[in-house]
């Protein structure tokens, strides 16, 4: 890579000094990202700013200092971008201190290579040195600006090479601190740093840019304050360096701060820890250290269990309901690989050897796949040929496939609750919901309360030498005698029941009664286009379709209505924005809408989300009207799905394909026509907009 990199980031056009952008913070991302566009680094200034406007919602980009960093990662940007302004009039970015009067936008396409990353990066951690920050607020002209940028980048690059940290952002040599990647400085772990404590830590945000970077640097030099040795691992956009396995393992406690999943966590298991938000680590780095050195003292300090943050610090500010709907959504996104896998296979089976391939074979108690595989051979097909062999084989491997649903779904629900010494429990607790007949909704609870043994086991203060054994042997086999003991002995029963009771009442539905079905699940498969509404509707007509067969089609006909619903919104949002109505839509949304043909053809609801991040009340609505008119057709004809996925590439796994065509036409052309209206008369609110966003971008993340 070139060291001269800065000058393709930024230029005089792209920099304003001492000017008044607006009161609010959207006003002063605004006018940048019109500024990005307007040097035709960015397709659409609006769009940028709305990415740029949905991220700051999550959490406010202020560092202490009087700076504030508005980053996005968009499809409208051409080319990695800094923007910057310092304004006349201060503004508030959810700073600790107070308003910023120094404003650096740091746009980044989607794909942007990890070099640009880097010095990206490496000017956001900049940012928060005071003699950085002082340059720029004496600096006269723009082209000073530019200079100052283009020399910070260019000579901690050179110095440091991409991917690791600066001499100019690390404590200084010498002090028995480390860089921010974690790279040893002068001292060696003998000598001077011998007396002193030893932290390890992890940072991560949700783009990987800015404060990833920031919080590491802030934490080494709290580190360094408090006379500590600290090694941190930037888990961002540049290139990852894991800690040394023989720095974890002399750590005297480990330091969290990060707002996503923390990667192979259970590297970190036993060591007491302090964790939070990423930007608690640029806000209140000395606090943290100093929590992890009290925490180091501490017998009873929470602790990293298994790969489990036993620690209510983590989820502080998460009432239960939102970690009720993340354990959930968890265990349906990892079962759905199961479902969709198996589901294939055995629509693939039905194509190939026909659906008698699941009838019984004669009085053998076999159905006729497992008589055909187990009677014959490829040197001794059986009469119907290669063909039917081939789809015996797929039917059979499919059929195995989907029995791992109910534990699949149980074991990572309980993943998600304790972290990995909750996988065994739950997927135990799942298989003795499956062997008492209570399906679905046994795996359900079987997993949370396989999760939430596990989680309070790894609770419970023990001796070092056994903390070892705790997440592989003790806390797997105690969560499993709770769990599917209470399941086996008490719960599994009145599940069963309920489950039957649940059977016959879909079983006896019809007429209007299956109509209104149908619109239910029409409208629960487009109000949050793979969030935890649809993913509810998703996961009831999968985990029915075991129970389906010539005699009982209902679960089939749910699962038809459920899949030609979630087709509706993409198609219909390909409809609109390139055939009827294209200029009510930016450029990149009808680039999008041009994929969103294939993905609305495949059963794929989420290529709607980026039509729903950036006008969520006008798509949604109209998206929710015309799928509710598709499950009501599918349902009132009897149209059957025997496949969970591939939309209309698994026709053949369509019982009344002509039908199921004709219900998604039809709803897809109501949903087109219904948002074409509501953008012609009805105005979007910019505010609702931003807030709505975040919720859209948030199910981008659980997306099948």
């Amino acid at each position: 890579m070139s060291v001269n990199t800065s000058p393709r980031l930024i230029s005089v056009q792209l920099v304003g000094l001492d000017e008044d952008l607006g009161a609010t913070s959207n006003d002063v991302i605004r006018v940048l990202a019109d500024r990005v566009a307007a040097t035709g680094r960015a397709a659409d200034g609006a769009v940028l700013a709305e990415d740029a406007i949905t991220r700051e919602a999550s959490v406010g980009t202020g560092v202490p200092g009087g700076i504030a960093i508005p980053h996005a990662r968009s499809a409208s940007v051409s080319e990695p971008t800094l923007a910057m302004s310092r304004l006349a009039r201060k503004v508030s970015f959810g700073a600790p201190d107070g308003d910023a009067d120094i404003v650096f936008m740091i746009a980044v396409p989607e794909g942007a290579d990890k070099d640009h990353l880097t010095v990206l990066s490496t000017l956001a951690r900049a940012l928060i040195r005071d003699d950085f920050t002082a340059a720029l607020r004496a600096a006269s002209t723009p082209q000073e600006i530019v200079d100052l940028v283009d020399r910070e980048v260019s000579g901690e690059v050179a110095e440091a090479g991409v991917g690791n940290a600066s001499s100019a952002s690390s404590p200084t040599t010498g002090t028995g601190a480390t860089t921010a990647t974690g790279a040893t400085d002068a001292s060696d772990g003998s000598g001077a740093s011998a007396h002193r404590k030893l932290i390890v830590g992890v940072t991560a945000c949700p783009t990987g840019i800015a404060h990833t970077y920031m919080a590491a640097d802030a934490l080494v030099a709290a580190a360094q304050r408090a006379g500590a040795e600290m090694h941190v691992e930037t888990q961002g956009s540049s290139q990852v360096e894991p800690l040394d396995p023989a720095l974890i393992a002399r750590a005297d406690a480990v330091v969290f701060a990060v707002d996503v999943d923390v990667r192979d966590r259970g590297r970190f298991a036993g060591k007491p820890l302090v964790s939070g938000p990423v930007k608690r680590g640029v806000d209140e780095p000395d606090t943290m250290i100093a929590e992890a050195l009290r925490a180091a003292d501490d017998p009873n300090a929470a602790r990293v269990q298994g790969g489990a943050a036993t620690t209510e610090t983590s989820t502080k500010n998460e009432h239960f309901g939102q970690a009720l709907k993340r354990w959930l959504l968890t265990g349906v996104s990892y079962m759905i690989p199961f479902v969709a896998g198996g589901g294939l296979l055995i629509a693939l089976g039905f194509l190939l050897a026909g659906y008698g391939i699941a009838l019984q074979h004669g009085d053998s108690g076999q159905n006729n796949a497992v008589f055909t595989l187990t009677n014959y051979t490829l040197l001794n097909l059986p009469p119907e040929g290669l063909g039917y062999y081939l789809g015996a084989a797929a039917f059979q491997i499919g059929g195995i496939s989907l029995g791992f649903l109910v534990a699949a779904l149980a074991g990572y629900i309980a993943y998600a609750m304790a972290d990995r010494p909750g996988i065994a429990p739950g997927f135990v607790a799942g298989s003795i919901a499956v062997f008492m007949n209570a399906g679905f909704l046994g795996g359900l609870i079987g997993g949370l309360i396989a999760g939430a043994a596990a989680y309070w086991i790894g609770r419970i203060p023990t001796w070092r030498w056994l903390r070892g054994l705790m997440p592989v042997v003790i806390i797997p086999l105690f969560a499993s005698i709770i769990a599917s003991g209470l399941m086996l002995l008490v719960l599994g029963g009145p599940i069963a029941w309920l489950m039957t009771q649940l059977t016959e009442f879909l079983n006896s539905l019809s007429g209007a009664s299956a109509i209104l079905l149908g619109i239910i699940l029409g409208l629960m498969m487009a109000f949050d286009l793979g969030g935890p509404v649809n993913k509810v509707a998703y996961a009831f007509a999968v985990a029915g379709l075991g129970a389906g067969s010539a005699t009982n089609v209902v679960p089939f006909e749910i699962m038809a209505a459920v899949m030609a619903a979630g087709m509706v919104p993409p198609l219909a949002l390909a409809l609109a924005s390139t055939v009827l109505y294209r200029k009510g839509f930016t450029k990149p949304e009808r680039e999008n809408g041009k994929a969103a043909w294939l993905l609305g053809a495949s059963f794929i609801s989420e290529g709607a989300i980026p039509f729903a991040a950036a006008d969520p009340l006008r798509v949604i609505p109209a998206s929710m009207v015309g799928a509710a008119v598709t499950g009501a057709i599918s349902m009132a004809a009897g149209v059957t799905s025997r496949a969970p996925h591939g939309g209309i590439f698994v026709f053949f796994a369509i019982g009344d394909v002509a039908m199921f065509i004709v219900a998604i036409l039809a709803g897809t052309v109501v949903s087109a026509l219904v948002l074409v209206g509501l953008k012609k008369w009805v105005r979007k609110a910019p505010a609702a907009d931003a807030a709505v966003s975040e919720t859209a971008s948030d199910r981008v993340a659980v997306a099948v």
